[in-house]
């Protein structure tokens, strides 16, 4: 606990929470508060810490949408009890990080999603093309508190520590204005719960490391990688039997499942039949579903609001996904992106009047303007000559309206 309350660590620890932003919790306290709220009350937060009297506040829930559909469960601590579970990862990740497996890549300093599904593909090239896909139910929900703790306490001897670790386990949440304590799950939403969730799941790669398998772990999503069907269907029995009784957690037989790579999807990527890494369906019907949702004729923003908004997300969806390698279906619906956008701008010009003056701003002359006269759909016209020449990509990309062919093309 001394190691987490010096002076170079709250300075690190207040770093990371004003970086990560993120909600308030049950205070309303935003993280812009939080450093002034520091320089007031941390000699006592930090005599509380060294004394073990430290109690934390219950977390606020938020129901998030799940990109495979359903929702997610979040806890939201308060911004001060963020920073306090910042002061113990930031002391305690050097420790337990590197014990864990060479295969663990989530939530881990130095490694990503993207080196995951390059390991997975090396597996595949060396001829283990057979995977077996394990989705373990409301991972995060479920973990057993005791089995947590017993991993931790052999390594980290100072009870304050733990205490407050078990602390920050139990709080439980504020419903309905009444707390309601937790007796299992490590709560997402803070600094804390990924690295308990790495702990918790060591012992899984433990045992796959012991049996000899070819794997890829990313917190909860686990891909083993085998030579046959055969030793496929072994292998997720056995292995699910020993998660339901080692850990106490269940499988999810819905969503598990073997086959062979370029059947099953792993961190929104897939491999083709090439064994060359891809984007999966699923990841680019999600992005589809968001570019319609931000090209909905309904939204009212200006062109630089619509930049603001389109270019993070972008940069963000790329930086992920630009590991791939088969871009085909993706630089596919580039036209398609392209007709959203004009049918969004064809909608706000709002009428036959306002389009001309639009098309005619835009370089649009002659007979080429009865366009703005058309009674046909908004869709329609995001495909017509005059529309397009005036919105040309060349346009939109100069608008700040680019694409992922565009952020490709410029690295």
């Amino acid at each position: 606990m001394e190691a987490a309350v010096t002076e170079e660590n709250r300075t690190s620890a207040l770093k990371a929470v004003k970086r990560n932003k993120g909600a308030p919790g049950i205070d309303r306290m935003p993280t812009t508060e939080l450093e002034s709220h520091l320089q007031a009350h941390w000699e006592k937060i930090r005599a509380k810490l060294l004394a073990s009297t430290y109690v934390p506040s219950p977390v606020k829930r938020v129901e998030i949408p799940k990109p495979s559909g359903g929702t997610r469960m979040l806890s939201i601590p308060t911004v001060v009890d963020r920073f306090v579970q910042q002061l113990l990862v930031q002391v305690l990740t050097p420790i337990f990080d590197p014990t864990f497996s060479e295969h663990s890549y989530g939530f881990r300093p130095g490694r990503s999603a993207q080196d995951a599904m390059q390991a997975a593909q090396k597996h595949a090239q060396d001829g283990k093309d057979w995977v077996v896909d394990i989705d373990i139910t409301k991972f995060f929900d479920h973990v057993n508190h005791d089995i947590l703790m017993g991993r931790i306490a052999p390594v980290i001897r100072d009870k304050r520590v733990l205490h407050l670790i078990g602390k920050f386990l139990r709080r439980g949440a504020l419903v309905d204005g009444l707390v309601k304590p937790s007796v299992e799950g490590t709560p997402q939403g803070g600094p804390l719960s990924p690295l308990l969730s790495n702990i918790y799941l060591d012992a899984l790669d433990q045992e796959l490391d012991q049996r000899g398998h070819s794997y890829c772990r990313y917190a909860d999503d686990c891909n083993i990688y085998v030579g046959s069907q055969a030793a496929a269907e072994r292998t997720l029995a056995s292995v699910q039997a020993w998660i339901e009784k080692r850990l106490r957690l269940k499988v999810n037989a819905a969503k598990s499942g073997t086959g062979r790579v370029w059947e099953r999807k792993f961190l929104g990527f897939r491999l083709n039949r090439q064994l060359r890494i891809g984007i999966a369906p699923e990841s680019l019907e999600r992005f589809k579903t968001k570019v319609r949702m931000m090209w909905r004729g309904n939204r009212s923003a200006s062109s630089e609001e619509l930049v603001d908004t389109w270019q993070p997300w972008m940069r963000g969806w790329w930086g992920y996904f630009r590991l791939a390698e088969d871009r085909t279906a993706l630089f596919r619906l580039e036209g398609w992106i392209r007709r959203h956008i004009r049918k969004y701008f064809w909608l706000r010009w709002h009428n036959a009047k306002g389009r001309e003056n639009a098309l005619r701003r835009l370089g649009i002359v002659g007979m080429r303007l009865k366009a703005a006269f058309s009674g046909r759909g908004a869709w329609h016209m995001s495909r017509n000559g005059s529309v397009q020449s005036a919105l040309s990509n060349q346009h939109l990309r100069r608008s700040g309206f680019f694409l992922p062919s565009d952020l490709a093309a410029a690295r």
